[in-house]
């Protein structure tokens, strides 16, 4: 054999072998049964919330929900700041633009408020001649009248805070917690003073910021959900252990189970676990019995959501009832692991837990007063620039105000006989408006 010959044929092999691929620049090589000196490393897939909340199946409906009330809550932080003004009735756009920040918003203050002309009304100040704003009459008794709604239904309030409390671990909460999901419990601002502290017959704060209850009542014993198990029982004739433990199942539109999901589902329903008003233990996840605990946070945080007057909680805000509920759980990792029952939407700044039985096309099931009210406050937000009568009226009327100013100043009238009745025939021209015409929002909500 002839030396030479095969180190001449061998050794641009044995260069290609040990020099690093990488530092070459050959082509690469795919994977396959004759490269098996080349290792590539295959990752498992991650599973965590973050992932489970990007490949959720979405519901359209809900999320439109969402969005629009994210427009609503702005609209009524400018509102709050325009009223706990104290010079007057009206704020010019100008100062306006300085709350863009403050209220959260991405585009210009003028270009939002001239979007909403049934909201806001603008107006052109008769001395300064700049351009004001203030809160159409509308709005304004929509406002009055969930006022007044919250404060006739003071008992429910306190219905409501007692149950919350005889959730908790040791009968105690947080006042910031009941502060930061005030508006979703139906409370008025002041609860703190108006319904802690005037029934000290159920309460009792122990400190600045907490509460304890000094009662509990048997009759708060049921929880929501009870009420669907009776009626499931009652009318579709199922059997005592299907439905003594059962939640409602509801799954958006184009949810696909996975192999195996409805079995386990089966079994998860049939599962007992000590119910929230009937025990104060820990409810801790990674220890035995763990199913078991995690369906009792899962009836907590149901309880809860059925408590809101729009059955929906901002998750960052949900959490701080962990400690005192005794929740040791990840609770957006809970709320991801049941999606037949919460449905947690990412619109908007914060995401958003929503109870899924209790909305049907984008609208609440069995609706309460204080939701119809701000129903209609959505609704007016809805319709946009659509320029209705009630419009058409009123810029009328500021047409011959603008006409009776001209000529009261030819007849040189001082300032405080003639600017003070203008600006309130624009109040009066909005206080007669009707609440009610405001249907044609309804067509951009699925006819709820």
């Amino acid at each position: 054999m002839n030396l030479s010959r095969i180190s001449k044929h061998h050794c641009p092999l044995q260069i290609r072998i040990h020099t690093n691929p990488q530092e070459t620049n050959f082509p690469k090589i795919p994977f396959g049964p004759f490269n098996l000196f080349i290792q590539r490393r295959w990752k498992k897939p991650a599973n965590t919330a973050q992932t489970r909340l990007e490949s959720r199946t979405i519901d359209s409906k809900l999320n439109r929900l969402t969005t629009h009330l994210k427009k609503l809550k702005t609209i009524l932080k400018i509102y709050e700041l325009m009223s706990n003004r104290k010079r007057g009735p009206f704020v010019s756009l100008q100062l306006m633009s300085r709350w863009r920040n403050i209220v959260g918003l991405n585009v210009g203050m003028g270009e939002f408020v001239h979007k909403h002309p049934h909201v806001f009304d603008v107006f052109t100040h008769p001395i300064r001649r700049n351009l004001c704003c203030r809160i159409s009459g509308k709005f304004k008794s929509l406002v009055s009248e969930e006022e007044g709604l919250v404060k006739d239904c003071e008992l429910e309030c306190v219905k409501r805070v007692k149950r919350l409390l005889m959730m908790s671990k040791n009968g105690r909460l947080h006042v910031h917690a009941l502060r930061l999901i005030r508006r979703e419990l139906g409370l008025p601002e002041d609860f703190r003073e108006s319904v802690l502290g005037k029934y000290k017959e159920n309460f009792r704060l122990v400190d600045l910021e907490i509460v304890e209850l000094i009662d509990k009542d048997g009759n708060f014993g049921l929880a929501e959900v009870e009420k669907w198990r009776e009626k499931e029982y009652r009318e579709k004739w199922l059997s005592e252990l299907e439905t003594k433990f059962a939640f409602p199942i509801n799954f958006p539109t184009g949810f696909k189970i996975e192999r195996g999901g409805r079995e386990k589902l089966k079994n998860w329903q049939m599962l007992p676990y000590s119910k929230p008003y009937e025990g104060n233990e820990v409810v801790q996840v990674g220890t035995c019995g763990k199913k078991r605990y995690e369906k009792r946070a899962v009836a907590m945080i149901h309880e809860l959501l059925s408590l809101t007057v729009e059955k929906m909680v901002e998750v960052e805000r949900l959490a701080h009832f962990r400690k005192d509920f005794g929740m040791e759980v990840n609770v957006r990792e809970l709320l991801l692991e049941h999606p037949g029952i919460f449905y947690i939407s990412t619109k908007g700044s914060a995401h958003t837990v929503i109870l899924s039985e209790a909305y049907s096309k984008g609208c609440l099931i069995e609706p309460n007063p204080i939701y119809v009210v701000r129903r209609k406050m959505l609704d007016l937000v809805l319709l946009g620039c659509r320029n209705t009568r009630e419009l058409q009226a009123a810029e009328e009327i500021k047409n011959g105000s603008h006409s009776l100013i001209r000529k009261v100043c030819a007849g040189n009238t001082s300032v405080g006989e003639w600017v003070v009745p203008i600006l309130e025939s624009f109040d009066n021209v909005n206080d007669h408006d009707d609440t009610g015409e405001i249907s044609d929002a309804s067509v951009e909500f699925n006819g709820c």
